[in-house]
């Protein structure tokens, strides 16, 4: 799954360094919540690629933001870049776990 960079997470004084903002494309804060704890990866380009990871901590808001925290912070040239989220979507599982209801009955 892919997502974007948005920004820092911040306050009115203090920027949080290691802490972003992930906009994933997710509808709500329940579909966020389930993210949480997902391995994210940030490739930088160039030929000497460099992986910087991270893991999803929480929902941020009501409208489908995560929060992610990183080993080291991202770069600035990392905003509105793609980031590379690791593991299965929530809406996989909930498929999964309906077809073997289904074939329980």
């Amino acid at each position: 799954m892919k997502g974007i960079v948005v920004q820092f997470r911040r306050g009115r004084h203090r920027i949080h360094e290691k802490h972003y903002l992930i906009d994933l494309g997710l509808k709500n804060r329940d579909e966020a919540k389930k993210m949480s704890g997902k391995e994210v990866v940030w490739k930088s380009p160039g030929k000497e690629a460099k992986e910087i990871k991270g893991k999803i901590s929480d929902a941020h808001g009501n409208n489908g933001l995560v929060r992610a925290v990183f080993e080291k912070g991202l770069p600035g040239q990392a905003m509105t870049t793609e980031i590379d989220v690791k593991g299965e979507l929530p809406s996989a599982k909930t498929e999964k776990k309906e077809v073997k209801e289904g074939e329980k009955k």
